[in-house]
C-alpha cells in the first residue's frame, strides 16, 4: 500500500521526511489530548442549553455520540506507535516500517477527527437549524471549537481541517436554507472564515515542518559532532596506547616503560630487571619469524603472570624485556622474582624442543641518579649473566660497578686514543710447514690505557661498538695493515699476506667491503696481499654479511675463518662465507702431542681442508712437541708463540732486515 506524502515534504530526503512526520504525529497527539477536556466541556454546555430549550433527549443523544468520538480520539492518541521510536540512526528497514506506521496512525487520526466533526455538524438539531433563540450560542460554540482546533493543531493541518469542515459546512447549509439577506451575509462570512482557517492551518503546518527539520538537523549535527568527538577521542586513546604499548605482546614498549618508570623512580626504592632470551635467534632461524612471534607473546604472558601487583612489564625490543617493581611493597625480593621468571620462561613451549628457550636476567636494586643509570647497571648485570650461561640471573654488585666504570672510562678515552694514534697494531708471523718460511702476518690491535693498562682486544672491540666507534677502529687498523703491506712490497715480499680480524659487529654494521676495496685501490695495493679474518659467530647472521664477503672475494681479497671448531660453522656456511682458509682454534692445538682426541680432531679438519680445497692454519703452537706433531700430520701452515710472538712494526722491520725470518 502506498503512503501519501505531503507536497511540502517532497524536497526532504526519506530519513528527514520520516523524522518530520514523527514530530508531527507526536505534536498532534499532544494537542488533541490537551484539547479534549475543553471539547467535552463545550459539548456539555451545548447539551445543557439544549435541555433548557426543550431538546433534552436530542441533546443527551448528541452528547453521548460526541463523547464516544472524543474517547476514540483519546484512545488513538494514547495507542502505541512504532514510528515514535524513530531515530536518525535507525536501520533503513526499521525506518521504512516506522514511516508506514506513522502514516497509518495519521490517517486513523484524520478519520477520527472527521467523525468528531460530523458529530459537531449535527448541532443544528439542537437549535432548529440555527433559527431558535439559542442559535447565537451555538454559532459562538462552533466558532470557538473550530478556531481552537486550528490554533492547537499547528503540526498537521489535515486533522484540524477534517474536524472543522463538517460543522462549518453544516452552518453554511442551515443559514443558506433560510435565505434572507442577513443569513446570506453570515454564510459568506463563515465561508471566508473557513478559508482563513484553512490557510492558517497549512501555514502553521509549514512552519512546524521547517522548525522540525531545523531541529532534527541540529540534533543530527550535534549527534554527528558527538560521535566524531567520541571517535577522535577513541582514536587518540588508541594512538596513545599504541605509542606506549608493544603491538605484538600488548605489554609496554620502550617508550611507555621509560615514561612510567621515570614517574616511579622518585617515589620509592625500586628494582629493575632486564631479561634477554637465550636461544631465540635459533628459533627464528629454524622455525621462522611467525614461530618467533608466538614465543615472544607466550614469554610476555608468562612474565606478566609472575609479576607482583602494580609492576611494570615491557618489551624493549627484539627478545629483550624489562620489569620494574617495588620489592618492599610487593614483599618479593628481586632475587626470588628473578628465579621465578627464569623458571617460568624455561618451561617447555608447545611445538618446540624442551629447553630450547631460556632467559638471562640482570638485576639492579636501589637508588640511582636516573633511570638511564639504572638501565646501564642492569645491562651490565645482564651481560655478566649471559656470560655465565643459560637460565641464569646476576645481581648488580660492587664488582660489576667497577667493571662498568672501567667500560665507561674506555668508551670515554677510546675516541681520543684513536685521534692521537695511541693504539698500536702488532703483527704475528705465520709460517709454512717447515716453521721457517714466512707466509703471512696477522695484525693484532693493542691498547695500553694510561690508567688501566693493556686492554684485551675483545674488550676493545666491544668498547668501540658501544661508543659508536666501530668504523673508526676498523679504518685505523686498516691503515696500519696497508702500511705493513707497503713495507713488505718494498722489500719484495708480495707473497706474504697480511691478515686483519674483522669482528661480527664490524662486519654487520660497517660497509667493510667498500672501505677495504676503496683503500686498497687508492694506495694501489694488490688485494691478494690482504686477508680478512672472521669468526664463526659471523655465520649466525649470514644474510647480513654474505654480500660484503662476496664483494671482497670478487675483488681478490682472501677470507679466513678464525677459531674454527668452537662456534657455529657448517659445511654450507664455509662455502657461503667464501672462506679460502680455516684456522684451527688454539684449544685443539695446545697440548696436541698428549691428547688422542685433539689429534683426531686436527686430522679431521686437515682432511676437510684437503677435500674442500681450503688452506689450514694451526693456531696456538706453544711447544716443540706440538710443532713436530703438526708437521707429522702434514699441517701446511703454523702460528704460535713457539714460532713467533706478536711484534711491533719497528721490531718486525728489524727482524726482517736481520734475515731471521725467511720469506716464501
Amino acid at each position: 500500500m502506498s503512503v501519501p506524502i505531503d507536497p511540502g515534504l517532497n524536497e526532504l530526503a526519506g530519513p528527514a521526511r520520516a523524522l518530520v512526520r514523527r514530530d508531527q504525529l507526536a505534536a498532534m497527539r499532544g494537542s488533541v489530548l490537551s484539547a479534549m477536556p475543553v471539547n467535552m466541556l463545550l459539548g456539555l454546555a451545548s447539551t445543557l442549553v439544549a435541555y433548557r430549550s426543550g431538546h433534552g433527549e436530542v441533546g443527551a443523544a448528541w452528547f453521548a455520540v460526541s463523547t464516544l468520538a472524543n474517547f476514540l480520539r483519546i484512545g488513538l492518541c494514547r495507542a502505541p506507535c512504532l514510528g515514535l521510536a524513530l531515530t536518525p540512526d535507525t536501520t533503513p528497514a526499521m525506518a521504512a516500517a516506522a514511516a508506514q506506521s506513522i502514516e497509518r496512525h495519521l490517517r486513523a487520526c484524520i478519520a477520527a477527527a472527521l467523525l468528531s466533526g460530523l458529530v459537531w455538524a449535527c448541532q443544528p438539531l439542537l437549535c432548529e437549524g440555527y433559527t431558535s433563540a439559542q442559535a447565537l450560542f451555538y454559532l459562538v460554540i462552533t466558532c470557538g471549537i473550530t478556531a481552537g482546533a486550528v490554533t492547537h493543531g499547528t503540526a498537521y493541518a489535515r486533522i484540524p481541517l477534517a474536524f472543522i469542515l463538517p460543522p462549518l459546512l453544516s452552518v453554511v447549509a442551515c443559514l443558506a436554507a433560510v435565505g434572507d439577506f442577513d443569513r446570506n451575509c453570515l454564510v459568506a462570512c463563515v465561508l471566508l472564515y473557513l478559508l482563513a482557517l484553512t490557510h492558517t492551518a497549512f501555514r502553521s503546518e509549514a512552519g512546524f515542518r521547517e522548525s522540525s527539520r531545523l531541529k532534527n538537523e541540529a540534533t543530527a549535527l550535534a549527534r554527528s559532532r558527538a560521535e566524531a568527538h567520541a571517535r577522535v577521542s577513541a582514536l587518540a586513546d588508541e594512538m596513545r596506547r599504541r605509542a606506549t604499548h608493544d603491538d605484538l605482546t600488548g605489554i609496554l614498549n620502550r617508550g611507555g616503560f621509560i615514561q612510567q618508570a621515570e614517574e616511579r623512580l622518585q617515589a620509592a626504592p625500586i628494582s629493575l630487571l632486564l631479561l634477554d632470551l637465550d636461544g631465540f635467534k635459533l628459533v627464528n632461524d629454524v622455525y621462522g619469524h611467525k614461530a618467533g612471534d608466538r614465543v615472544l607473546i607466550e614469554v610476555a604472558r608468562r612474565i606478566s603472570a609472575e609479576l607482583p601487583e602494580d609492576s611494570l612489564a615491557a618489551r624493549l625490543g627484539g627478545d629483550e624485556f624489562a620489569v620494574l617493581y617495588d620489592p618492599i611493597a610487593a614483599g618479593v625480593p628481586p632475587e626470588r622474582l628473578a628465579a621465578r621468571l627464569v623458571a617460568a620462561v624455561a618451561q617447555p613451549l608447545d611445538g618446540f624442543d624442551a629447553g630450547r628457550i631460556g632467559v638471562s636476567i640482570g638485576v639492579h636494586s636501589g637508588r640511582e641518579p636516573s633511570l638511564t643509570e639504572m638501565l646501564s647497571c642492569a645491562d651490565a648485570a645482564l651481560y655478566a649473566a649471559k656470560a655465565a650461561g643459560r637460565n641464569y640471573y646476576r645481581m648488580f654488585d660492587t664488582g660489576l660497578r667497577e667493571r662498568l666504570q672501567i667500560r665507561r672510562d674506555l668508551e670515554r678515552d677510546l675516541s681520543t686514543a684513536l685521534a692521537e694514534a695511541a693504539l698500536e697494531v702488532w703483527f704475528q708471523p705465520i709460517y709454512a710447514m717447515d716453521a721457517e718460511t714466512l707466509v703471512g702476518l696477522e695484525a693484532l690491535v693493542r691498547w695500553q690505557h694510561p690508567r688501566l693498562g693493556w686492554i684485551a682486544p675483545p674488550d676493545l672491540v666491544a668498547t668501540a661498538a658501544t661508543a659508536g666507534l666501530t668504523e673508526s677502529l676498523l679504518r685505523f687498523i686498516l691503515e696500519q695493515v696497508c702500511a705493513m703491506m707497503q713495507i713488505l712490497r718494498g722489500r719484495g715480499l708480495e707473497t706474504v699476506r697480511v691478515a686483519m680480524n674483522v669482528s661480527p659487529q664490524e662486519m654487520a654494521q660497517v660497509p667493510v667491503d667498500e672501505i677495504v676495496i676503496e683503500r686498497l685501490k687508492s694506495l694501489d695495493l694488490p688485494p691478494a696481499m690482504l686477508e680478512i679474518e672472521i669468526t664463526e659467530e659471523t655465520a649466525l647472521d649470514i644474510g647480513a654479511v654474505l654480500g660484503k664477503l662476496q664483494a671482497l672475494s670478487r675483488a681478490g681479497v682472501r677470507v679466513a675463518l678464525d677459531d674454527f671448531g668452537i662456534g657455529y660453522s657448517s659445511l654450507s656456511s664455509l662455502r657461503q662465507l667464501r672462506a679460502d682458509r680455516i684456522k684451527i682454534d688454539r684449544s685443539f692445538v695446545t697440548g696436541l702431542n698428549a691428547s688422542d682426541d685433539k689429534r683426531g680432531l686436527v686430522l679431521a679438519v686437515l682432511g676437510l681442508g684437503r677435500i674442500l680445497g681450503l688452506e689450514v692454519v694451526a693456531e696456538g703452537v706453544e711447544s716443540d712437541e706440538d710443532l713436530r706433531t703438526l708437521q707429522a700430520m702434514g699441517c701446511p701452515f703454523l702460528q704460535g708463540y713457539h714460532l713467533g710472538r706478536p711484534m711491533t712494526v719497528p721490531v718486525l722491520e728489524t727482524t726482517l732486515l736481520s734475515g731471521r725470518i725467511a720469506a716464501a
